[in-house]
């Protein structure tokens, strides 16, 4: 049996490794599609309340 804690301290930089925030799909980012119909839905899906 080891006697070593199973979630050890890590006294790494964390700043040195990208996030999930980092990155277009961590900001919830939908992968670029093509033409115009995949453009007016996503409008239509991100339109404010105010715009209807």
């Amino acid at each position: 049996m080891s006697t070593e804690p199973e979630n050890p301290l890590v006294f790494e930089d964390p700043l040195t490794r990208q996030s999930r925030d980092d990155t277009d799909e961590g900001w919830g980012e939908r992968p670029a599609a093509e033409g115009s119909t995949a453009d007016l839905a996503r409008f239509l899906d991100e339109k404010p309340p105010h715009h209807l």
